[in-house]
């Protein structure tokens, strides 16, 4: 299946737009078309041209557009020509496939699916969720294939485009599995009870010839409840048996099925037993499985509990819209709006779509999707982001970006390709897992042949125990619902995680180091001072600086335009401009040679700034940035630039410092000034007039000290550090280039977001140990005691009732403990 991008026009309104997706649709090969106003994207196996021609017949144009491979540059090349850069085009990921399971109970199912998904043609890799029920796969493969190759290895599989259907089927399908369990461990409880009240009153639950009718009948009811209720057990555990494969199914339908079939045929034909080995367990069969049952219906529940994180994201997009029309304003379903469309915003409003505010001024809450407890207004010509609310004030806003294309939707892409990956440490459950079921059947028939010769009455007892008590489900759980929980809490506090690999390697961060302009500082500089020297006017050297900056992108030049534009400086033209990296500017303007940068740049062309020095030096002290301007190799002008710190930079730095982390600054800035902001917030190190990949480079050196260094930054000159660290973390207002480098967002402008991104890291880790040692410890010491081991020392044996108790718990254990990290605080 490939994707086409066609340029379209002639197209006015919604209903056009509906009438070309509608002729898409209906052409053979295409598998799924979206178009708005001025594009189309289509997927399928179809000739470029038969779409092209369709629209063309309904008389409006349309062109092939075509696809640049994508590829970021870096500007990591060292020049003193100025060339036209390359853009900057981020990588795009994978095409991806979402897929809602069905039928995976245990870690081994999991394998499984994993297994078929990544057997399918195209497919570059495959992520299985045992927690949420679902799958995403990376690659071109056709969804009729993985979807084949699921139900081919024993489960169910359909193919999610929509993340809103997605949400409300897969809470259909866990009602639906709550309600089902409830119901079958009721009727399953109910007859083991009833047999086992009977055989206690009775005082027997032994075959004779005076009791042999009742438990024949016995023997029938619990086989019609073990269907009933544990039905799918069997099926599951015949389904993966013709695949060769062995699951939690297997087991306890292995278990049950065997002491049933023990029972019924010692009722049958007891004369073919001694009288010691005469006892009966149809009531062990329906309690396991009732038991069992109970425990995945409080299972399915922890689930639910673990994805609420996710389901808040998603009750942020309402499903109407008040969209403006030329005959009025009518409400819309939110997948009727496409962009250009205007929209009228008021007091309570959830904002539907990503547009731009072209009249009026409201106050907007994005507390859900930046952590900022504070509204914020926005005025005339600002972003407002789908998903925030409107708390006071009214506007009308442009539809720039709807549906799927949405920063929400692009956040809640992440969060869940997220919650479906698996760290470093989840790699030794499935090992275990790959194997365990095979052994624990091992250790049952071992166990239960030991005991034929030791003593035959217990036989059956420790191989029906064995087999209940493993418990898969617990390792396959402990690893995916931490992550579900921990990176669902991670986006309610504003930091969103690229994979569950980078929760592991934050957790095991010691140093820290920040960029400076933009991260410790607000990146909002502004010209403080300006010294004019050799006779030039203020006026005049704001006009020459301005000229030349208007062709740079720095944040230190938008300062200088900034200064122009507040004084009404016309700007000129400038030539033969050059961009020095890491240097500054230079330019001919009205014929004269023009130089604008840091001090070592003018070094370089000899010009002699030692008059200038004092002044320099003493605003370096106070934390400022100093420019020089050279016209005609003489120096013209400082300019002095600030940067104000972030308001919380002081105090979230502290926070680092008490946690024992080591903290540094690198920075391109001079020296002087990177020293005096380190020495006003207690930076430990600094690393100053590093070049981008004298950054890299930098972090590469900390490395080779023995550091596991996470660094924090928002520009294009970071995203080399931010890639050689060992978690790279964008600030969420940093360019795209940065934040697709990193493996950490902050949402929040805020350095206390990556005091809490650590503290959660630790706390996800932490969580996650504690359930993959639990759910180890369980199995390590529960199979032996469901063997007998215990039994010569002290006499104890297991119930196999009690085993499937215990089975259920470990499993509802693991669930509730990862649910904790939902009520994490930093």
């Amino acid at each position: 299946m490939t994707t086409i991008h066609l340029a379209l026009s002639g197209l006015s309104c919604g209903h056009c737009v509906k009438s070309v997706q509608k002729i898409l649709n209906n052409i053979e090969g295409v598998e799924h078309a979206e178009v708005t106003l001025t594009q189309a994207t289509v997927q399928g196996d179809v000739d470029p041209e038969i779409l092209i021609a369709a629209i063309k017949a309904e008389e409006f144009g349309a062109e092939l557009q075509e696809n640049q491979s994508p590829k970021a540059k870096l500007l990591s090349e060292q020049s003193h020509e100025i060339v036209e850069p390359d853009p900057v085009i981020v990588e795009h990921s994978a095409d991806q496939v979402s897929l809602l399971l069905t039928g995976l109970n245990c870690a081994a199912c999991v394998l499984k699916v994993q297994k078929a998904l990544q057997a399918v043609p195209n497919v570059q890799a495959a992520r299985v969720n045992l927690a949420e029920q679902t799958a995403l796969v990376f690659g071109n493969p056709l969804p009729q294939a993985l979807v084949a190759a699921v139900e081919q290895a024993g489960y169910g599989a359909e193919v999610i485009e929509d993340e809103q259907l997605r949400r409300e089927k897969q809470q259909v399908q866990v009602q639906a599995e709550i309600q089902q369990r409830k119901r079958q461990a009721g009727v399953a409880l109910i007859v083991g009870f009833g047999l086992m009240f009977w055989g206690l009153l009775s005082g027997e639950m032994f075959v004779t010839e005076d009791n042999r009718a009742f438990w024949l009948i016995a023997g029938i009811v619990t086989f019609i409840t073990m269907i009933y209720a544990g039905g799918h057990f069997y099926q599951r555990a015949w389904k993966s048996l013709l695949n060769k494969n062995f699951t939690m199914d297997s087991l306890v339908a292995l278990g049950t099925g065997v002491a049933w079939l023990y029972s019924f045929t010692i009722v049958l034909q007891p004369n073919w037993f001694p009288e010691g080995l005469r006892h009966l367990y149809f009531e062990a069969s329906t309690m396991i499985i009732g038991l069992i049952n109970l425990g995945k219906m409080l299972e399915a529940k922890a689930k639910q509990r673990s994805s609420k994180a996710l389901e808040r994201l998603l009750d942020l997009t309402p499903t109407m819209a008040r969209v403006i029309e030329s005959d009025g304003e009518r409400e819309l379903p939110l997948q009727q709006v496409i962009q250009g469309m205007k929209l009228r915003l008021q007091t309570g409003d959830r904002v539907s779509v990503d547009g731009q505010i072209t009249q009026g001024s409201v106050w907007v809450d994005e507390s859900m999707l930046t952590g900022e407890p504070l509204a914020v207004q926005k005025h005339l010509g600002e972003s407002v982001s789908a998903g925030t609310l409107v708390t006071d004030g009214t506007a009308i806003i442009v539809a720039q970006e709807v549906g799927r294309n949405t920063r929400l939707a692009n956040i809640i892409k992440l969060v869940r390709q997220a919650q479906s990956s698996k760290p470093q440490i989840g790699q030794l459950a499935d090992k275990v897992a790959s194997v365990f079921v095979p052994v624990v059947i091992m250790i049952a028939l071992i166990s239960a042949i030991i005991w034929y010769f030791v003593n035959p009455a217990y036989t059956l007892v420790t191989f029906t125990t064995v087999l209940i008590i493993a418990c898969p489900c617990a390792l396959g759980l402990a690893t995916p619902m931490s992550i579900i929980a921990g990176i669902g809490r991670a986006a309610e506090l504003g930091i969103l995680v690229r994979d569950a690999d980078a929760l592991q390697k934050a957790a095991n961060v010691d140093t820290i180091v920040f960029d400076k302009t933009g991260t410790l500082t607000k990146g909002e500089p502004k010209v403080t001072a300006l010294f004019p020297f050799n006779g030039y006017a203020e006026t005049e050297v704001t006009k020459i600086a301005a000229s030349l900056e208007q062709h740079a992108n720095h944040p230190l030049a938008k300062a200088i335009l900034d200064c122009a534009a507040e004084k009404q400086i016309p700007l000129q033209d400038v030539t033969a401009f050059h961009t020095l990296k890491g240097l500054g500017v230079k330019a001919k303007l009205s014929d004269q040679s023009v130089l604008l940068g840091n001090i070592t740049l003018l070094q370089q062309e000899q010009i002699d700034t030692q008059f200038a020095q004092e002044i320099a030096h003493a605003e370096q002290a106070k934390g400022a940035t100093v420019v020089y301007l050279a016209i005609e190799q003489q120096l013209a002008a400082l300019f002095v630039i600030r940067d104000p710190l972030r308001e919380d930079s002081s105090t979230a730095l502290q926070r680092l410092h008490q946690q024992g982390y080591q903290v540094i600054m690198l920075t391109g800035d001079q020296e002087k000034t990177a020293q005096a902001v380190a020495k006003e917030v207690n930076i430990d190190r600094v690393i100053a007039g590093a070049l981008p990949e004298g950054k890299a480079q930098a972090i590469q050196r900390l490395q080779q000290q023995g550091h596991n260094v996470l660094m924090v930054g928002d520009g294009i000159n970071d995203a080399p550090a931010l890639a050689q660290a060992n978690v790279g973390t964008a600030m969420g207002g940093g360019t795209d280039i940065a934040i697709e480098t990193a493996e950490l967002t902050l949402m929040r402008h805020s350095i206390h977001s990556v005091v809490d991104a650590l503290a959660l890291s630790k706390g996800t880790l932490k969580n996650m140990k504690q359930n993959l040692f639990g759910a180890f410890v369980y199995n390590s010491l529960g199979i032996p005691i469901a063997a007998g081991v215990l039994y010569p020392f002290w006499g104890i044996l297991l119930n196999p009732m009690f085993a499937g108790v215990a089975m259920a718990l470990s499993s509802i254990t693991v669930a509730t403990n990862a649910n904790r990290l939902l009520r994490f605080k930093p």
